[in-house]
């Protein structure tokens, strides 16, 4: 296939994709993103494969944003459709839109990835995987800054979670979906029968790898505003895995 400017791939809502209510996991929409990316990627000829082989390099998550119009449920139907902007000296934005069968938006994603060093894990420059990219599509799926999350008020700790040979991916360090389970899972079941994530964004900050105890902090101070704040803290060394930002809504509202 030539490059595309946008990238679509369909994709049916499978049990193991769904919660409780069998409604799509927070946690599969960010493996479908992170597998699209990587379909388009090996189409622009930047896939994983490529980049390794050739420059020593893997794409890394950084920030990723979704907001959620409806989630889809068990067996429906979707198609996603991705593609980036012109890089920046470091970073690689990338955007995606979830439609449902009859076209409409339905869930919205932006992210930002940087390349890294496999041996060194240091961030190479954009540059080192300089590719002519096809016509770039401007347009944006969430119009934003993928900034700083700064919770306000006093975290409290929900749970500590070790990490497991289970929760790496092929890159050595926890996948990035796996994060988000982590989150949801500082929520009880009683919680997500009343309330949905509308929003969610997530800023990794520090790998961590199996055999590392990370206590997540849950921050409610702010939820009368619906914002609840959740971040992941390495009992190793105190450092900060990651943190993120939750907007919430009343089930029945999405």
């Amino acid at each position: 296939m030539d490059p595309v400017s946008k990238y679509s791939h369909p994709y049916q809502i499978m049990a193991c994709d769904v919660d409780f209510m069998k409604k799509l996991k927070l946690s599969a929409a960010f493996n479908y993103f992170q597998e699209i990316a990587g379909l388009h990627a090996d189409n622009l000829g930047i896939g994983f494969n490529r980049i390794y082989r050739e420059f020593g390099v893997a794409w890394v998550l950084m920030r990723m944003r979704v907001d959620i119009e409806r989630y889809p449920v068990w067996e429906e139907e979707v198609t996603i459709e991705t593609w980036p902007q012109l890089p920046r000296k470091y970073d690689f934005d990338r955007d995606y839109i979830v439609r449902d069968a009859e076209g409409k938006a339905i869930m919205r994603a932006v992210s930002t990835w940087v390349i890294v060093d496999v041996a060194t894990r240091e961030i190479k420059k954009s540059e080192v995987i300089a590719i002519d990219y096809p016509p770039i599509t401007v347009e944006r799926a969430i119009e934003c800054t993928l900034g700083k999350i700064k919770p306000q008020g006093q975290p409290q700790i929900a749970y500590k979670r070790v990490i497991g040979c289970s929760d790496i991916d092929m890159n050595g360090h926890i996948n990035n979906s796996k994060y988000v389970d982590f989150i949801m899972d500082c929520f009880s079941v009683e919680d997500l029968k009343k309330y949905s994530a509308k929003s969610i964004q997530v800023n990794y900050l520090k790998e961590s790898f199996p055999g590392d105890t990370i206590a997540l902090y849950k921050n409610t101070d702010a939820a009368e505003t619906g914002q609840v704040f959740v971040e992941g803290i390495n009992e190793k060394d105190g450092s900060t895995v990651f943190n993120s930002r939750i907007s919430i809504l009343p089930s029945t509202c999405i």
